[in-house]
């Protein structure tokens, strides 16, 4: 198959090291440790506890050294199932003596949207490096200020999104780019579920809720890195089906984006509509696509020409995504996923939200 195909060698090595890790003497296994990368975990969300976790006992060059929480009880269970030292526990309160911990190298920062900005900037003054879930933040100026910092800091900015790395997304790049189905013309593309708790935190303003930050990213993100251009204008239109559950974060927004060239997308997000989770190309001589798309697993492709797949094994995008911004860090490398890479998608996003309030086209902002 084209593309990116993945091998198994990757993984047998993983196993075999596992296997002979049991060999060694507590010594060895401290240098070891050193090699890695030390990450922090700011926030031990479900996230947390579902996907990222899991994922450090997969990673090759990234290990767990520390973890922020303000759950005494939930510090102690990550203790023991990722060998978390007790010099590598901290709270809210005394976070910013991490500055003193030489075995963190990169705060990984899973918080409510609104918080992302403080920790970022906190992350950076003690000289680590910086990795944020998306959304990056909540409006572009925060995002210039973190960015500001890290270059100050002369710290690495990373933003999790973590499909620039999936296999049948990076295939559906090189589609794009080497023309396989010709020139990609217009895409569709949407993310959607329904939100059933109404006091969750991203169904609060203050702490930067509202579907378009949660997921409406990711098709923002999608549509971006495929026609590999930035979006020009922005028309928008937004609904609000329960207008109580919702009173103060958007539900749903349909809205098409213009880019210079004069390629189209048409986009959808809601937090009030479950399985809309899609993304399909059309170009000059036939379309691709994937779905589901933007989930944290499960991605399926397809294209419209059998003899050209869009078919990979599945990956785990948390260890995937670690483990490179780990090697960046110990080559020196630059980071592709950067804070100007968030910024771009919150420009997008602002516009669209003040198209939703002005019923017109709006511009979207410049870096």
């Amino acid at each position: 198959m084209n593309g990116n195909p993945i091998s198994r060698r990757p993984f047998l090595k993983t196993a075999i090291a596992a296997g002979l890790a049991t060999t060694l003497t507590k010594g060895q296994e401290k240098e070891m440790k050193r090699k890695k990368v030390g990450w922090a975990l700011v926030g031990l969300s479900s996230l947390c506890q579902r996907k990222i976790g899991p994922a450090f006992l997969k990673t090759k060059n990234s290990r767990l050294a520390g973890i922020v929480t303000g759950t005494p009880e939930k510090a102690a269970e990550w203790q023991k199932k990722y060998e978390v030292e007790d010099s590598g526990v901290y709270n809210y309160d005394n976070f910013d003596e991490i500055i003193d911990n030489p075995d963190i190298d990169v705060v990984y920062i899973v918080l409510p949207n609104s918080m992302h900005k403080e920790y970022a900037l906190r992350a950076a003054k003690a000289g680590k490096h910086v990795y944020v879930e998306k959304p990056m933040a909540v409006t572009p100026e925060d995002c210039r200020e973190m960015i500001a910092a890290c270059e100050e800091a002369g710290v690495k900015l990373g933003v999790a999104y973590r499909l620039q790395f999936e296999p049948h997304h990076m295939e559906a790049i090189r589609f794009a780019r080497e023309k396989v189905f010709g020139e990609v013309r217009h895409i569709d593309a949407g993310f959607a579920f329904r939100a059933q708790d109404a006091n969750a935190w991203r169904m609060k303003k203050e702490y930067g809720g509202g579907a378009m930050l949660d997921v409406g990213v990711y098709a923002i993100q999608g549509v971006r890195y495929i026609f590999g251009e930035e979006p020009e204008t922005v028309t928008a239109l937004g609904t609000k089906t329960d207008k109580e559950k919702f009173a103060e974060v958007d539900e749903t927004t349909s809205y098409t984006m213009k880019f210079p060239s004069g390629k189209t997308a048409n986009l959808f997000t809601s937090f009030n509509l479950p399985g809309y989770n899609r993304l399909t190309a059309f170009a000059d001589k036939g379309r691709f696509g994937l779905e589901p798309c933007f989930g944290t697993q499960g991605q399926k492709g397809w294209t419209s020409d059998p003899k050209v797949p869009l078919d990979f094994p599945q990956t785990d995008h948390f260890q995937v995504q670690m483990d490179l911004f780990s090697e960046a860090i110990l080559e020196g490398k630059e980071w592709k996923v950067d804070g100007t890479e968030g910024l771009r998608d919150h420009l997008v996003i602002e516009a669209v939200l003040k198209s939703v309030e002005s019923g017109k086209a709006e511009t979207v902002g410049k870096v």
